[in-house]
């Protein structure tokens, strides 16, 4: 059996290193290839091959997975939700750009995978606020959004049309003490933890009461892999799967966190963010994951609290 050469994109990001250093394990470091347009973030450093890529440079992304041999691809890169409200035009250039050139890619070379995440920002205001469920109404508001829901069609339209295995999950907010938040929406949940050990006192950017799907990034790594590793006939959804561990609000996460650091305060200034967080669901129904692929979860927001509390010391 041939041993699978991976090449993941947009490996220096949030959920890029952790991801990366999962699948090294794995794998074996020298059959994961790490690649970025930044530096290489300092956690990966020393534990595998690293490149220098633009996803938006096609002709040497092709080079790059023929000389490399890469038989499954990663695809990280992109410009996130708030980030994105401020370039509209460079959001959806490079998520829709670096998507159909890896597609593109993987068709001509007939890779056998290749993952691409989606967002709960593919709802909108109109998508149930409870439980939403995997086949439901999508009228996304931003930038991003748009991005990703259009990507998934395209991953839908690639499997049917040209058989390529491509697989999606619609992460939550994600949550981690290794790498920097991103610049999207939920990441009040990473910046809350640092500022309650450093400070004391954080000033949020979301109202007290706005409640948010979100996951631990163990748990997201985990999900990912697991989606990965599933038979292909396991998978029944080729745009994306709705995945689900915890919902809180800022207030919720403050009081989890005051059981650790009993000083600790929060006050409250909306921004522009709110506006993107009111137009997501508050939680998320995962039962197709659950069903295809066994997916649970392992953390809640307790568990979750002291685990970041512990490592961020």
């Amino acid at each position: 059996m041939v041993k699978d050469k991976i090449l993941v994109i947009g490996a220096s990001g949030q959920i890029g290193v952790e991801l990366t250093m999962a699948l090294r394990k794995i794998y074996g470091n020298a059959n994961v290839i790490a690649s970025d347009l930044r530096e290489q973030n300092p956690l990966l450093e020393g534990t595998g091959p690293y490149v220098s890529l633009d996803v938006m440079n096609k002709e040497m992304l092709h080079v790059q997975v023929i000389r490399q041999n890469v038989t499954q691809i990663y695809l990280l890169a992109a410009i996130l939700s708030a980030t994105g409200e401020k370039n509209p035009n460079l959001a959806w250039n490079l998520n829709m750009q670096g998507l159909l050139n890896v597609l593109d890619i993987a068709r001509e070379e007939k890779l056998h995978k290749v993952y691409w995440p989606s967002s709960i920002a593919v709802f909108g205001p109109t998508s149930p606020k409870i439980n939403c469920p995997q086949q439901t109404i999508i009228e996304p508001i931003t930038v991003y959004g748009i991005s990703k829901y259009a990507g998934e069609f395209w991953c839908n339209y690639f499997n049917q049309r040209f058989g390529v295995d491509v697989r999606s999950l619609r992460y939550p907010g994600l949550i981690s003490y290794k790498s920097a938040p991103g610049g999207g929406t939920t990441d009040y949940a990473i910046e809350i933890y640092q500022q309650a050990l450093d400070e004391k006192k954080y000033e949020c950017f979301l109202n007290e009461d706005t409640y948010l799907p979100m996951m631990y990034m163990p748990d997201a790594i985990r999900a990912t892999i697991e989606l990965m590793e599933a038979p292909a006939e396991k998978i029944s959804v080729r745009t994306s799967y709705n995945i689900s561990a915890m919902s809180f609000s800022p207030k919720e996460i403050a009081g989890s966190i005051k059981q650790h650091i009993p000083e600790f305060k929060i006050s409250y200034k909306p921004d522009y963010r709110q506006t993107i967080a009111n137009s997501w669901p508050q939680s998320i129904d995962d039962v197709v994951a659950q069903k295809d692929w066994n997916w649970k979860p392992e953390y809640d927001l307790n568990k979750m609290t002291a685990d970041m509390i512990e490592n961020l010391k």
